[in-house]
């Protein structure tokens, strides 16, 4: 069924079932998924055997045929009382926040090319933080055991730790707001850290042991520890730790290149991720930019080798995301497109941090520039979602 508006729903006669050929289109808040149009499956079918976007085998989920009323008995609780699965909230989620906090140190760094008031990136940084406390409340709600199973999960297993990176980098902004804060926002980077490197250890202990298939792997796997180390080695420097932050950086590059030649061979030799990770090719952007952006906090912003070499290669990068905008511009909008947000606001930050250190000829309009796209970028995917989810169709549904 689709609408051609919210009042009038229009049914159309799509060959869907046991008579139909070739396949369909089947969605859910991670995006769309192919699956056979003779099975009566849903998105989460092929997703379920870890193999995103791979339809099962006809000789698996009983040859992929349901009795007649099961479309209907599946929206229904197993106690057959007529209600609707309640929504699942997937970890993907967490990049919201996360996409959030790293437009605030985008703006954060904008500020002493542009004077821009120190109201502008807290005010983001507040959003961020009350974004983050619902979706990690809305998560937790729904146990352990779902928790547990996300982290064994092969696609979304790597955007769990998604939350307590952005805590961590909401520890920095805290620490940096105002000198009473500080010692809170010390303390909130070095838990949140600390449980960064935790989680991030044992997906790696995960990843080697479980057996994992090399076409579920996306560049989302950068998350946890290249991500997590880099970004926490700007927060721990942000708060007096040089040596902790030292440390992190050495986490973040260590792993870089311990997932970089995977990831790269799942991406260079094996088909094309599935629409719905589509967008997680944005995040190829992420080490280097958040790399540089560690490089300048640990070296007191000074353009060293160290930040010349990673900010060719995120150029480089930068321009590789340009061949896939016609990949992207075939997507149908799913919460997934916050995959994009802290790739490129991290890219943006450390524009800024160049053009604030390097102060070219222009400087200033090049800061207007950089951040005026960033922040109009991820306005417009912010106003999709809050119309996705007026509408209802932000989360997925789960069994009660």
């Amino acid at each position: 069924m689709t609408t051609t508006n919210d009042e009038a729903p229009k049914i159309l006669d799509v060959p869907i079932g046991l008579d139909a050929t070739g396949m369909r289109n089947e969605s859910d808040s991670l995006g769309d998924v192919e699956v056979p149009a003779d099975r009566y499956r849903g998105a989460q079918s092929p997703r379920g055997r870890g193999r995103p976007g791979h339809a099962p085998r006809p000789d698996r989920l009983n040859a992929g045929r349901m009795p007649m009323p099961a479309p209907r008995a599946a929206a229904l609780d197993t106690a057959g009382q007529g209600k609707f699965r309640r929504p699942r909230v997937p970890p993907s989620l967490f990049t919201i926040a996360l996409g959030l906090a790293g437009l605030g140190q985008a703006w954060h760094a904008a500020e002493p090319v542009l004077g821009v008031p120190a109201a502008v990136p807290d005010a983001i940084f507040a959003v961020a933080a009350a974004a983050w406390v619902a979706l990690v409340a809305a998560y937790a709600a729904q146990g352990w055991r779902q928790v547990l199973a996300d982290l064994r999960d092969p696609v979304l297993g790597a955007f769990v730790p998604a939350a307590a990176i952005t805590a961590m980098i909401l520890g920095g902004a805290l620490a940096a707001a105002a000198p009473a804060a500080f010692a809170a926002g010390r303390v909130l980077v070095v838990v949140f850290l600390a449980g960064t490197i935790v989680t991030g250890g044992w997906l790696t202990g995960q990843w080697i042991t479980g057996r994992l298939d090399q076409d579920t792997m996306h560049p989302g796997y950068f998350l946890p520890t290249v991500a997590g180390g880099l970004a926490g080695a700007t927060a721990a420097a942000g708060v007096r730790l040089p040596a902790v932050a030292e440390a992190s950086f050495g986490i973040g590059i260590g792993a870089w290149l311990l997932l970089g030649s995977p990831v790269w061979t799942r991406l260079f030799f094996r088909p094309m991720l599935p629409a719905a990770l589509v967008p997680t090719l944005a995040i190829e952007l992420a080490p280097p930019a958040v790399a540089g952006a560690a490089c300048f906090a640990l070296t007191g912003a000074a353009i060293t080798f160290a930040a010349r070499a990673l900010g060719g290669f995120c150029l480089l990068m930068a321009v590789a995301q340009l061949r896939f905008v016609p990949l992207y511009a075939r997507l149908r909008f799913s919460p997934g497109f916050w995959a994009f947000t802290f790739s490129y606001a991290a890219a943006a930050t450390d524009a800024l941090l160049w053009i604030t250190n390097a102060r070219p000829p222009g400087a200033t309009g090049y800061a207007i520039a950089v951040v005026t796209l960033i922040t109009v970028f991820i306005a417009a995917i912010g106003a999709r979602t809050v119309l996705a989810a007026v509408r209802g169709q932000l989360l997925p549904q789960d069994r009660p």
